[in-house]
């Protein structure tokens, strides 16, 4: 059994308040310069999500659980999150919208994000099917033939 510590202990508490101390100084960093157009994205990012982006995904994923089957839809679902996720990540350098300063700071050419993310992307959904084409098989294997 895992050890807990006691709701209001001394450690915990210390402990919380050092979290809120490293979020409010990384909170005044990231403000400190331009910090209307911070929060104007942080804004605009929360309300593209949850107005437009969410029934959209929501929308597809029913459709197509629907229209495959619920068991079905994890072979496309995975592969499109992974997906989603590395250009959620990565989408600066995808997009080519990287100053100057990317490539003087780290050293590195922003160029062929593009490229390889649609690449790791089609690796990820050919996978994807390799492994939903063995499960057929397999499940069809698995059957007795039916007598005629």
């Amino acid at each position: 059994m895992r050890p807990t510590l006691p709701l209001g202990s001394p450690l915990q508490l210390l402990l919380l308040a050092c979290s809120f101390a490293l979020a409010g100084y990384a909170g005044v960093r990231l403000l400190d310069g331009d910090w209307f157009e911070i929060a104007l994205w942080f804004v605009g990012a929360a309300v593209l999500h949850d107005l437009v982006l969410l029934p959209l995904y929501s929308a597809a994923d029913r459709a197509l659980g629907a229209a495959a089957g619920r068991r079905r839809v994890m072979y496309v679902r995975v592969p499109a999150a992974l997906s989603g996720l590395l250009l959620l990540v990565w989408f600066p350098l995808i997009t080519g919208r990287v100053s100057d300063r990317y490539g003087s700071v780290t050293g590195l050419s922003p160029d062929g994000f593009l490229a390889r993310w649609l690449l790791l992307t089609a690796l990820l959904f050919g996978g994807s099917a390799v492994l939903f084409v063995l499960r057929l098989r397999r499940v069809a294997k698995d059957r007795p033939p039916t007598a005629h």
